[in-house]
């Protein structure tokens, strides 16, 4: 019963969340995945669920559960309580349904992603985009460095923030499952980058073009492309999928979820020929590749609304890691070197960015746009480049964010390992 019930909550909070989003203007502005965090951290921390005992916590050894037959063999012999027992269960569900939210989030996310004509457009701005990799990787590198020995598995971290810095929320959710983030360390990361990114989003708003433009060249226009007939979808908001759940939409979006689910099977599958201490990464990387080469079949890339659906698992995924969170230890001061890292990682890249902008004369909307593609994801795009009054840039910054969220988890990836074995 008590799995049921948190999965029963897991799945149905998020469309609660993006039906209130969809009738409410104010609460949109919070966000779906703001709202999806809160939701699991008041379910994780009111004390509805049970707390371990001592002697459980000695016995996990730092892992989330124990198998169901140990978990009772122990509670038959008295090592451990009722509630810890219930503990287990808890923690074992809310892993099974982390284990399936992101691997079918990415191939539906990835599904509608017009990568031909994402190749096609970036051309002025793919320089930037290469700066901006070389200038987050830079910081990246001399955080990892400064804070290894204060952050536990910084590694692990390093590799997260690439991919949040390339790609958002989904290659955040996505490496800290291949990396097995632990949840408390995954939320901290997440809403330190939270409140930072305000910042970051208030300044490019408001000062950030006539600040620049006294070191970067000014925007000449030449950089212009046409509108495309349909803008990348990404660059919308997720909308409230029980309007989408019609006959019409519901046959072709059913079948995308089938293909995602294949697509899962088959990385699942390859995962079982590696390491142990591989197999997630399998899987992850696995169903990226198999998801960005079914995006270039015209029939599925047309299926509307799997973006819709994919960022749906994604706040499954949140409210589920949210719910593993102990807000006892977040705000305790020895995680001020995360927050520092995080900001490093953020505040760090943009200056280097804006250097080698200044050495390479790139201009300066180019260089907003690319790092608001890439810090801050593609739907933050058209919102700057309406503050800069430019709105020839929205599509070529949806794009470099659009290739970003494509590379992201396989940067993460190596980057992390690399950084592990040095």
């Amino acid at each position: 019963m008590v799995t049921l019930l948190l999965i029963l909550f897991y799945f149905l909070t998020p469309l609660l969340i993006l039906y209130l989003c969809h009738i409410s203007k104010p609460i949109k502005k919070i966000g779906a995945v703001v709202l999806a965090y809160i939701a699991g951290l008041l379910i994780g921390n009111v004390g509805i669920f049970p707390r371990a005992s001592e002697m459980f916590k000695f016995i996990l050894k730092g892992d989330t559960f124990l198998p169901k037959s140990k978990a009772l063999e122990l509670l038959e012999d008295g090592i451990i309580t009722q509630s810890d027992y219930v503990l287990n269960q808890i923690a074992s569900t809310q892993d099974l349904v982390m284990t399936i939210a992101i691997p079918l989030s990415i191939p539906l996310l990835l599904f509608s992603l017009d990568i031909r004509n994402s190749l096609k457009t970036i051309k002025t701005g793919l320089f930037s985009f290469l700066v901006a990799l070389v200038s987050l990787i830079f910081c990246i590198f001399i955080g990892h460095f400064i804070f290894k020995d204060s952050i536990p598995e910084s590694w692990k971290i390093s590799g997260m923030m690439i991919g949040l810095y390339t790609g958002g929320t989904p290659n955040l959710a996505a490496l800290a499952t291949a990396l097995e983030v632990k949840p408390n360390m995954f939320i901290l990361t997440h809403t330190y980058d939270l409140v930072i990114g305000i910042i970051l989003l208030f300044f490019f708003i408001t000062i950030a073009q006539r600040t620049l433009n006294l070191i970067l060249p000014h925007f000449n226009g030449k950089n212009h492309h046409k509108r495309p007939k349909e803008i990348i979808r990404e660059s919308e908001p997720p909308e409230n999928l029980l309007d989408y759940f019609n006959r019409k939409l519901l046959v072709p979006l059913l079948g995308a979820l089938g293909i995602a689910v294949l697509i899962f099977g088959i990385g699942g599958g390859l995962s079982f020929i590696v390491p142990k201490d591989f197999q997630m990464v399998t899987v992850i990387l696995t169903i990226t590749t198999l998801g960005i080469l079914i995006s270039l079949i015209p029939k599925v890339n047309r299926i509307k609304k799997t973006f819709e659906l994919g960022m749906y698992f994604i706040l499954v995924f949140c409210v589920a890691v949210a719910s593993m969170a102990d807000l006892t230890t977040i705000f305790q001061i020895r995680f001020l070197d995360l927050f520092l890292y995080v900001a490093i990682a953020v505040f760090g890249s943009m200056m280097v960015h804006i250097i080698l902008s200044a050495i390479f004369k790139i201009d300066t909307d180019t260089t907003i746009v690319t790092i608001t593609a890439l810090s801050m994801s593609p739907p933050f795009v058209p919102v700057v480049a309406g503050a800069l009054k430019n709105k020839t840039i929205i599509v070529m910054g949806i794009t470099i964010g659009v290739i970003g969220y494509a590379i992201g988890n396989y940067l993460g990836v190596f980057f992390a390992y690399l950084l592990k074995g040095m």
